[in-house]
């Protein structure tokens, strides 16, 4: 499958676990936006996300944080103040997870399924703190 129908069944992907999670779920008009979708939270903010694919590697979800432009300028651009959470779905294992901007660097992140193998345990990121529940339980971390 090539980039754009990976991008597409991700989308998607979190479109769907977000509705089990009974959140209104907006999607901007156009492909020239810095999100791909925009969720209601119950107070009535609006919270933009951007959607990426995630891969499993040596027990940890692995995804970019930032955009390249080569075609334009050649130059690799942070999302931060231009969208709200990183909407990670992961095709190895199913699953979908929504990671705040601000808590992830600015080119790449790591969300650890299985402990590591040195056995460290400060400044990791657990994935099933971000998860969203499929059909209806949410993570108490984020929303």
């Amino acid at each position: 499958m090539n980039s754009k129908g990976i991008g597409e069944k991700t989308e998607a992907k979190m479109i769907s676990c977000l509705v089990d999670n009974e959140k209104v779920v907006l999607i901007p008009f156009g492909d020239n936006q810095r999100y791909d979708i925009v969720i209601e939270d119950d107070d009535g903010t609006f919270k933009r996300i951007q959607c990426k694919t995630g891969r499993l590697k040596n027990g940890a979800i692995n995804f970019s944080t930032c955009s390249s432009s080569y075609h334009r300028n050649g130059k690799i651009h942070s999302y931060r103040g231009q969208i709200e959470s990183f909407g990670v779905y992961c095709p190895e294992n199913g699953k979908c997870y929504l990671v705040p901007v601000e808590e992830v660097g600015t080119r790449c992140a790591k969300l650890r399924v299985d402990p590591s193998a040195n056995g460290q345990e400060k400044n990791i990121r657990w994935a099933e703190d971000y998860e969203l529940r499929q059909n209806g339980g949410l993570s108490p971390f984020f929303l």
